[in-house]
């Protein structure tokens, strides 16, 4: 924020747009994406039936880290997470390696979710016919190869995607998440049937290997080689400078995508090892020997692998094989785009902080997205994509999410000792104790992860293991040749060249009254401002101007700073207007990903009791009445809503035109017109149109409207006209064109039609050449029902 030398303040501010519900669908939608459909059957061959206990202790063990995630991303709600987190707690070059860990534990997770997506598409296209199961395309692309093949493919797709700065919106987001939740619920509920239908089904279970078939060892590394799946408070926290009131519903997120994803979890776990049946066509689809009774169905399912609740689903739910297929399609592009957009923001930070060349904080002119970044990181993961076995990509996620966790509980520690002052939300109980604790039982995980899955050297069956350490530690070596051959002495530089940083309040106002002006065109911005300025004379109030910076969702909030001075100096023009009026204003520019929130937040937030907006007199969609930000806002705002369309006169308003029908919206166009009129020194005429013929209780009640208008317009010269017409829209534009300013009410239409202003106002801003004002009364819960109706 900086401080106008005219007198005002114009301030740059985050948008927040991201409630509870959205940012805990979000972490729902990452911990049951690609995971829960990609490692179960790898995770069931592991432990046995014993996977129930894995999942179980899995969601103990992360609640745990869960809670210094909910202390310290509520403590410093911005993009960056752990890396920000041990970059403030600990000494260099710590914060450096959680960085580089981060980055490459959400690149391995990505992989493994483009992997996924491969394996799924390919039996996809199986399932429809358009291959054989034994194909060979062109006598050398197998199905192992295609499945790589397709993930670097989808790899390529995303990053595309989100180098062109789109997104996957909150709203859609929510839906694909419920759409999973809904199969996997189908998934669960008929795998139970089939379960509880078979008399013998608890020998699948406590079988002549037991309940714990691989022991105590099976069961941990089954919770090692699946805890990326809860990866997803990570997520959450890395939107931290999106949701509104962070310290509150960042914590509360965490833990109900908890509460939500662990029952999921294991009951998933349950039907897939109680539900399937074991048949010679599925051993021999699984490519293993044997008959049906030489193998137990945790057995089958781990050697299924990444298809094992695939072709469970096959077996027990009406149309399980497509459907399950089509979930797990959904959930695997969800997560990569979700793992690709994080790894890209932590490199994008890590670049920015001068611990990678500044090339990869580049901003792209026109998307506004961090094009390197995004392109290094897709680099790195379809690179692992092809070349690593889904087993190493697996387990290399999974350990360097151990490492990332068991960081982030030291930082929650150190923290404590080093900024004991830090206001803090959230705080984790009993400390240290239980960072302590989750320190401890995830770095146990690791060593029977990479042990489960075979250390001999090489590559194949047995030696998964290896490679996935043999990778980490090639990944940890380059780390620390980047480091100290080049990261050191950009950070020293950087923390020797950090000047101190200097905030400005806004000037604090005494008006109990705002009005808050949106401006997007300067062109009419004077004219904006000069209605503005009448009106805030009128209430008394205070006038806010407002920019919006937008950046697309690949972007950090913080990262819109850059384009703010552009937006500075069309607000402070426009503050002039208000300045020489003597009418108190200020500015903002707000940063955020949707300009029509990024309004309705500042309304929120400042408690504005009016926002007056531009409207060009078409909507470029024809899904849209006045245009997507515009038809948002009169929707939704919590307050006075004014839409000023200018027409082709110099602004000045000698006659003034006030069509009326009554009710609120009626009489607050009537208080605006009285506001001008006095200010401007015009006569009004208030108009209301009957039908043709009209009998007497029909003008009478038309002529009751009128004075009603009057009584509110007091002391302005004005006078009164009925008119007669079959079109109320035709018969006030053919008028209204003979007149400087139309000042117009919304109508009174049904619950259902009252989208925005209603028909007629619409269509008089249409169709009018002079300027026109269209109002809207805020009605309290009468709004809000409104609302609600025309969305239902």
């Amino acid at each position: 924020m900086s401080e106008d030398a005219s007198g005002g303040n114009v301030e740059a501010e985050l948008s927040r747009d991201m409630g509870l519900f959205g940012i805990t669908f979000i972490g729902i939608g990452a911990m049951i994406g690609a995971g829960v459909f990609a490692l179960t059957g790898f995770a069931a061959g592991l432990a046995g039936p014993a996977l129930l206990v894995a999942f179980l202790l899995n969601g103990v063990i992360a609640s745990l880290t869960a809670m210094s995630y909910a202390e310290l991303g509520s403590a410093f709600p911005r993009s960056g997470g752990a890396y920000n987190w041990v970059t403030e707690a600990l000494p260099r070059p710590w914060g450096f390696f959680t960085g580089w860990t981060n980055w490459f534990a959400q690149a391995v997770a990505c992989a493994l979710y483009a992997v996924t997506f491969g394996s799924f598409f390919s039996e996809f296209l199986v399932i429809l016919g358009f291959l054989h199961h034994d194909f060979l395309l062109f006598g050398v692309v197998g199905k192992s190869i295609l499945d790589k093949l397709l993930a670097a493919v989808v790899v390529a797709f995303f990053a595309y995607i989100n180098y062109r700065g789109a997104e996957e919106t909150g709203k859609i987001g929510i839906v694909v998440t419920t759409i999973k939740v809904i199969i996997l619920g189908l998934f669960v509920v008929f795998g139970a049937l089939a379960t509880f239908e078979d008399p013998t089904w608890p020998s699948k279970f406590f079988g002549e290997q037991g309940f714990f078939a691989n022991g105590l060892t099976g069961v941990l590394a089954a919770m090692g080689f699946t805890y990326v799946a809860f990866e997803g408070y990570d997520i959450i926290v890395q939107s931290g400078e999106e949701v509104i009131d962070p310290g509150v519903n960042i914590p509360k997120a965490i833990f109900y995508s908890l509460v939500v994803v662990i029952p999921i979890y294991v009951l998933v776990a349950f039907a897939a090892l109680g539900g399937i049946t074991i048949t010679q066509d599925l051993l021999t689809f699984a490519g293993v020997s044997g008959t049906p009774a030489d193998w137990a169905t945790w057995n089958l399912l781990g050697e299924l692998g990444e298809l094992g609740i695939i072709q469970a689903a096959g077996q027990f739910v009406p149309y399980g094989l497509p459907l399950l297929l089509i979930a797990g399609l959904t959930a695997t592009m969800s997560a990569l785009n979700a793992t690709l957009y994080a790894s890209s923001r932590i490199a994008f930070s890590m670049s920015r902080d001068k611990l990678f060349p500044d090339a990869m904080s580049s901003i792209h002119p026109e998307t506004r997205a961090p094009y390197l970044a995004i392109i290094v990181s897709a680099t790195i993961i379809g690179l692992m994509a092809l070349t690593l076995p889904i087993e190493s990509v697996a387990a290399s996620s999974s350990v360097m999410f151990l490492l990332l966790f068991s960081m982030v509980n030291v930082a929650v520690i150190a923290m404590r000792k080093n900024r004991p002052d830090l206001e803090r939300p959230f705080e984790v109980p009993f400390m240290p104790v239980i960072p302590i604790l989750g320190i401890v039982f995830q770095l146990l995980l690791t060593p029977f992860l990479l042990t489960s899955l075979g250390l001999s050297p090489g590559v194949g069956p047995q030696s998964e293991g290896f490679v996935a350490l043999v990778t980490m530690i090639i990944w940890f070596a380059l780390g620390t040749a980047v480091y100290y051959g080049y990261s050191e002495a950009r950070e020293r530089e950087r923390m020797e060249e950090q000047a101190p940083t200097v905030v400005h309040e806004r000037t604090p106002s005494e008006r109990e009254s705002q009005i808050l002006v949106p401006i997007a065109n300067p062109e009419h911005a004077e004219q904006f401002m000069r209605t503005a300025v009448d009106l805030a004379k009128e209430r008394d109030a205070e006038i806010l101007v407002m920019s919006v910076v937008t950046v697309p969702q690949q972007t950090p909030l913080d990262e819109g700073r850059q384009f703010v001075d552009e937006k500075r100096d069309v607000l402070r023009e426009a503050m002039t207007v208000a300045e020489d009026a003597d009418v108190p204003v200020n500015g903002t520019v707000r940063i955020g990903h949707d300009v029509a929130q990024a309004i309705l937040n500042t309304i929120e937030q400042e408690g504005s009791d009016a926002v007056l907006m531009g409207w060009r007199g078409r909507s470029r969609r024809r899904d849209f009445v006045l245009g997507s930000n515009l038809d948002t806002v009169v929707t939704d705002a919590d307050c006075d809503v004014l839409v000023e369309r200018v027409g082709a006169s110099d602004g000045s308003v000698e006659e003034l035109f006030l069509p009326t029908a009554g009710g609120p919206h009626a009489e607050l166009a009537a208080e605006i017109a009285g506001a001008i009129a006095r200010s401007q020194d015009a006569h009004v005429t208030v108009s209301h149109v009957v039908s043709t013929g009209a009998d007497a209780e029909e003008r009478a009640d038309a002529e009751e409207r009128i004075q009603d208008t009057m009584d509110v317009l007091g002391d302005v010269a004005a006078d009164s006209q009925l008119v007669e017409g079959d079109d109320v829209a035709d018969a006030i534009v053919e008028r209204a064109n003979d007149y400087d300013l139309t000042v117009i009410g919304a109508t009174r239409e049904s619950l259902l039609q009252q989208l925005t202003f209603g028909a007629i106002p619409e269509e008089v801003g249409r169709r009018v050449d002079t300027s026109v004002i269209m109002t809207k009364r805020y009605l309290g819960i009468t709004s809000r029902l409104q609302r609600w109706f025309s969305r239902t």
